[in-house]
């Protein structure tokens, strides 16, 4: 009699396994216009990556976007209507909490001397260091900051300075490829070890996220413990496609848009208190600051809170002809020459230094009235639209970097477009019918299509260049003690951030028939 009960409880809890079994089968994500099912072997093996918290990169913070106004806040005191305020909107996106230090690009003249250590790459190496000599003067004595500076652990997260357009923006294809290759060695996709063989003198065998997912560059996959990838027919892979949500978006220079926006902080006027869609922020943009903070103080520059701050500076700037940093026992910016990277007053979005310190690179070419001329959503002048190139065959794509080589697209084959039909639109409406505008490099005009802006105001700087809506331009392979850069990334997914969801969603109601 026992021994019929258990067996006939064991069947039932055959079955009910089984029929477990059977629901979360059917339990998995399936595709609304075909009903396959994702993530199955049997039908097809789609992998699809769960949509999850958009992850923050090394060194970044989230910026929410949103309209403002571009351009000029105070008195055009220089006289150069390069700044003509306009009403843009800015996409969210990531931006470096902090300039980028000597620690840090110090870090990346080690990795290219090691990995490009064979002679035939002396050039290289040589051309990713910074200009120390930017610090020389005739007439002041500023031989310890070319021997110093940039060395000397003192330093070590001081603003790099002496670094140009052209390296500011190799050294965000370098942070990009080794942040997505420590992505890989710590999912155990990539081995650790490949580290070892690239700082060894690997050269053009290095790994290029670009590279790596063109299949170009395979290094030494991996054995993940827990490998979800599988291929068509339900097999472990080792090799990650970006869809897969492993690796990041690139790292690389803001736009102008983006850095001033970054720069105003406005979303301390207009807080997000919403948890839920019952609860959220105004659409106020209600006081156009001077500077990155938000402040009411007399002059805008000092802090005016009561307390052991109040009158100190919120940022590094040259109060006025020779006073660099004010008096003995009462030094007004305590620096003389930049400061540390987290040093001073922190804007909104928790980002410093917008305002003083070292005015930085962005990635957009200079021209003096392109605010009035680009989109009203995310505005940039610098697209140089290019392709892979393609002459030297599958396995040759690489130059001798290790990057994909790239080349323009031929103009002949864009002309049926009708958003673009210029692979090279850096000088844009320069010198056309419309615009009626030239620039006649050394002749009538400086600028030149290797004009960048450098925005911010410099430690060397008086305090109208502090203010976000200033522009100024320097060719891209010069250099200045005063000049410095920090990295921005896109924001993928919605522009709240924190998986929220993008639009706005409302209780579903009945169709009637």
């Amino acid at each position: 009699m026992h021994k019929v009960l258990r067996l006939k409880n064991f069947t039932i809890l055959l079955g009910a396994v089984a029929l477990m079994a059977s629901c979360n089968k059917n339990k998995g994500p399936k595709s609304e216009m075909t009903g396959w099912k994702y993530n199955d072997k049997n039908m097809g093996g789609y992998n699809l990556a769960k949509a999850k918290n958009v992850k923050t990169g090394p060194g970044l913070v989230f910026v929410q976007g949103g309209t403002f106004t571009m351009g000029a806040t105070t008195e055009d005191v220089m006289g150069d209507w390069n700044n003509i305020p306009r009403r843009v909107t800015v996409n969210s996106f990531f931006i470096d909490k902090t300039e980028v230090a000597n620690v840090h690009y110090r870090e990346y003249i080690h990795w290219i001397e090691n990995v490009f250590s064979d002679p035939q790459y002396t050039a290289v190496v040589q051309g990713a260091k910074p200009d120390t000599l930017v610090w020389r003067s005739e007439l002041a004595f500023n031989e310890p900051y070319v021997e110093y500076y940039f060395r000397h652990p003192s330093y070590n997260f001081y603003p790099v300075v002496g670094v140009n357009w052209k390296q500011a923006h190799d050294f965000s294809i370098w942070r990009t490829d080794r942040v997505n290759e420590g992505e890989l060695i710590t999912a155990g996709y990539q081995n650790k070890n490949v580290v070892k063989t690239e700082m060894a003198g690997g050269g053009q065998e290095n790994f290029n996220t670009q590279a790596y997912l063109m299949g170009e560059y395979q290094g030494v996959p991996g054995k993940p413990k827990k490998n979800a990838l599988k291929d068509a027919q339900g097999r472990p892979r080792t090799q990650v496609a970006f869809d897969d949500g492993i690796l990041l978006p690139g790292y690389r220079l803001p736009t102008e848009a983006e850095w001033e926006y970054a720069a105003l902080g406005y979303i301390n006027q207009n807080p997000q208190v919403r948890k839920s869609e019952k609860k959220r922020g105004e659409e106020n943009n209600t006081n156009r600051q001077i500077y990155s903070w938000n402040n009411d103080g007399y002059d805008n520059l000092r802090a005016t809170r009561r307390g052991a701050w109040q009158g100190s500076f919120l940022a590094n700037f040259k109060r006025g002809s020779g006073d660099n940093m004010g008096v003995a026992g009462g030094l007004n910016d305590r620096s003389a020459i930049p400061a540390e990277v987290t040093a001073f007053f922190p804007n909104g979005f928790g980002v410093y230094n917008m305002s003083g310190n070292v005015s930085e690179w962005v990635a957009d070419v200079y021209r003096p009235l392109t605010n009035q001329e680009a989109d009203d959503f995310n505005p940039y002048r610098g697209n140089r639209f290019q392709k892979v190139d393609l002459s030297a065959g599958e396995g040759n794509l690489r130059d001798s970097l290790g990057r994909i080589k790239m080349l323009d697209e031929n103009d002949s084959t864009l002309r049926t477009r009708r958003n673009y039909q210029r692979s090279y639109a850096i000088n844009y409406m320069d010198g056309d019918s419309m615009s009626n505008v030239s620039y006649g490099y050394g002749l009538t005009t400086l600028v030149s299509d290797k004009s960048r802006v450098i925005k911010g105001g410099s430690w060397n700087d008086r305090a109208y260049w502090l203010s976000p809506g200033t522009r100024r331009f320097l060719e891209e392979d010069q250099s200045s003690s005063t000049v410095g850069f920090r990295c921005a990334m896109i924001a993928p997914g919605s522009p709240e951030g924190n998986g929220r969801k993008t639009g706005n969603f409302f209780p579903k109601r009945r169709q009637k028939r």
